[in-house]
Order: C-alpha cells, then sequence, then structure tokens
C-alpha cells in the first residue's frame, strides 16, 4: 500500500461515522509542518496567519508550541474577536476602514494593547482619528514596505500590488507622522514578499518556467534584502524602540530569517499545506487538510459523479484555483464541467472501485478558504477522530 493508500484508508476509517461532505485535519501532518516553519525559522519566532488557518483552536494548538509568537489577522472585525478571546498579540496584515471597529479599539485598553494596526497612508491616520467616538488608548501602528521587484526603471513589476510605500525616506516621514500624532505609537514593519513566498519555484512539467522563477526570486531576494535593512535603519532612526520587523510566508521562512534586519516571520499555509505548496524546491511538508465529497453517482464506466466540490480559490482564475482530487489517487476533472457547484463528474480507472457513498478526498487550492465550506474540522489521530471543532465560520464568524 502507498503512502497515499495508506491515508486514504486512515481517513475513510476515522469517519466512517461521518456522512460526507466533511473536512479533516490530521494532526500529526500539522504538528510536523509546524515543526517544519520553527526548524525553517532558525530561531526567529513565528507569527501565524490566521487567515490560512481560520479556526480558533488549531491557532491556539500552534501558538502553544515553542517557536509560534502572535498571530498575523486579515480584518479588523476579526483581530478584535480573537483580543477579546485571549489572544495577546494580533497583528493586522491589511489596513481597515472599519470605523466601527476602530471606535471599539479606541475605547478599550484591553483591545488595544493587543492589537496592532497596518497602516501605509496618513490617510488612514486620520480616518482613524475621525472614528474614535472619544475613545483616548493609544493606537499601536505597523508600517507596510512595498516588496516588489522593479526592473527598467519601474516598467516592469514583479509582486502584489499592496502598500505604495518602497522607499527608507517615504517610510521615514510616515513614521514621523506618527510620532508627531497624538495617539498612536509606531511598534512594527511588515514586508510581504509574496512573489517569493507564494509562488512555487519547481512546477511541475515546466522546467523552463520553474527555472526562469527560480531566478526571478533570487534577484528578487537580493534586491529586498538590501532594501529591507534601508528601511529598518531609517525608520529606528525616527522610532528607536520598534518591536518587530515582520517578513517572510511558508514559501520563503528560511530565507527571510537569515536576514539580520528582520525579527519575526509570518508563515500559515504551510501548516495545512494546500496544493499551491506542492512546487517548491526548498522545503517539503505533508499535506494535513482536506475535505471529503460523497459518491451520489456512477454514470458509467471509469466515470463517478460527487456531490459539490466546486470550491475555487481566491486569485487570478486558472485551473490552479481549484481543489485537486487527492484520493483515492488517479481521479481527474472532466474537462467539459470541472469542479462544479452541486455536482462533480471525476474520470479515471480508480472510479469503478468506487461505491455510491464512497468518499472522495480532495486537497483545496489555498489553506484557510476551505474553512469557508465548512463549519467543523475533524481532528484525526491516526484512524481515529480525537476531537471536532468548529472552524470561523462554525462559529459565525465571515469576515470576508
Amino acid at each position: 500500500m502507498t503512502p497515499r493508500a495508506d491515508d486514504r484508508a486512515r481517513y475513510d476509517r476515522a469517519t466512517a461515522h461521518l456522512d460526507a461532505p466533511v473536512a479533516v485535519v490530521d494532526l500529526e501532518a500539522f504538528d510536523d509542518n509546524a515543526a517544519d516553519l520553527v526548524r525553517r525559522a532558525a530561531g526567529k519566532p513565528v507569527r501565524v496567519a490566521s487567515k490560512s488557518v481560520r479556526c480558533r483552536a488549531l491557532l491556539e494548538r500552534v501558538l502553544a508550541r515553542d517557536g509560534f509568537a502572535g498571530v498575523m489577522s486579515f480584518t479588523l472585525a476579526e483581530s478584535l474577536w480573537l483580543a477579546r478571546s485571549g489572544f495577546e498579540d494580533v497583528l493586522l496584515a491589511y489596513p481597515s476602514a472599519d470605523r466601527g471597529g476602530f471606535a471599539e479599539l479606541a475605547g478599550d485598553p484591553k483591545l488595544a494593547a493587543a492589537v496592532t494596526v497596518m497602516v501605509d497612508d496618513l490617510a488612514q491616520l486620520e480616518l482613524i482619528d475621525r472614528a474614535r467616538d472619544g475613545g483616548r488608548e493609544e493606537i499601536r501602528v505597523c508600517l507596510e514596505l512595498d516588496t516588489s521587484l522593479q526592473l527598467l526603471g519601474g516598467r516592469i513589476r514583479i509582486g502584489a500590488r499592496r502598500s505604495p510605500l518602497r522607499e527608507p525616506a517615504q517610510l521615514a516621514e510616515l513614521a514621523r507622522s506618527v510620532a508627531r500624532r497624538p495617539g498612536f505609537r509606531l511598534v512594527g514593519i511588515m514586508a510581504y514578499e509574496g512573489h517569493v513566498a507564494g509562488v512555487g519555484d519547481a512546477v511541475a512539467g515546466r522546467p523552463v518556467r520553474s527555472r526562469a522563477i527560480r531566478l526571478m526570486q533570487n534577484a528578487a531576494r537580493k534586491e529586498l534584502a538590501a532594501r529591507r535593512a534601508a528601511v529598518v535603519r531609517a525608520v529606528r532612526s525616527v522610532a528607536p524602540d520598534l518591536e518587530f520587523v515582520n517578513g517572510g510566508g511558508t514559501g520563503s521562512v528560511q530565507h527571510t530569517a537569515a536576514e539580520h534586519a528582520v525579527t519575526e516571520i509570518a508563515a500559515g499555509s504551510g501548516l495545512y499545506l494546500p496544493r499551491l505548496f506542492d512546487n517548491y524546491s526548498s522545503f517539503t511538508g505533508r499535506p494535513a487538510a482536506l475535505f471529503a465529497q460523497p459518491v451520489v453517482r456512477r454514470p458509467g464506466v471509469g466515470v463517478v459523479t460527487v456531490l459539490g466540490g466546486g470550491y475555487p480559490a481566491s486569485g487570478a482564475a486558472g485551473p490552479d484555483r481549484v481543489p485537486v482530487p487527492y484520493l483515492p489517487e488517479g481521479l481527474r476533472y472532466d474537462p467539459q464541467e470541472g469542479a462544479g457547484e452541486v455536482q462533480t463528474p471525476l474520470l479515471g480507472s480508480p472510479a469503478d472501485d468506487l461505491l455510491i457513498g464512497d468518499k472522495v478526498w480532495f486537497r483545496h487550492a489555498k489553506a484557510g478558504e476551505m474553512c469557508e465550506r465548512f463549519d467543523e474540522l475533524q481532528l484525526v489521530e491516526g484512524d481515529r477522530v480525537t476531537a471536532t471543532v468548529p472552524t470561523y465560520r462554525g462559529e459565525g464568524r465571515t469576515f470576508l
């Protein structure tokens, strides 16, 4: 029996008492992946990205491990909810226009001490001040650095369009604005190099493309390391008590950790290891999060139909954004239909061994987005479900 076939047998036994659709997290794989992130971070703390987990119980589990410290959240409402739930260090990774949330933050000393907000524009500080509604608590602030690689004088840009702040002088100027403005305290810098951390450099069957990606990423790492160090020096000249400099992501942990200017690493997807993280030469992990759909039809030889399963991931639309049939091995989508809203035909010889009611296991393209489709996660140890925990959605929280 292959390792994947053994996993299928374990998951089927563990969930035999449960009807599909069902989602599981293999705790042994989850813990192994967590240990690998810590190893690659080489002594620098890993701040766990909550959007890639979206389950409080699993956030608590990973933060209880040595090597992890703090949460990187994705909305202000989520940040406040986590802080009220006992999470004491929550960095909001994106700017917000949630006026009600800012009023709550400015009016509650516990929340204000736990949550750090992201800014990259003076107008965002002004919005927060207008939203205070009488609240006088000091707001912790982090500045975001644009990490994109720009070539030919900026005519070619590689990387996400995030912060407008790129040069040391720009960040230092906004740092001075924060320092001059009552009610704010600058505590950190964040720089997420998504074109390095979130783009696989070993794409199966695409050797030329893979080499081009590796060349781009090598150039991007060198350029960013020098610029990030200069930015940190410039901002520390204004705010010498800066608490942290955050960088990285699952795909770049060891490279970012090697930069002296960086004090902590962000990562989250590597805990679940969705399919988009299969194509990396610098690390390997174990798929930990899967979902199963039930076989409901057998239209003919070499074909079965499962219920639903059309859970596309965010980002530029393409074949890499859909879940992949994973267990049993050898199933593939019908190109005429793909992953459907209410039914999904699957082709391949393994279909002939599947019966009505059997489970087909899938891996999502991205990590936490699977949790937007399920109220619960079944936590599997060996061939048993040892706990059932709610996702954000299961707790009535859909933040985006």
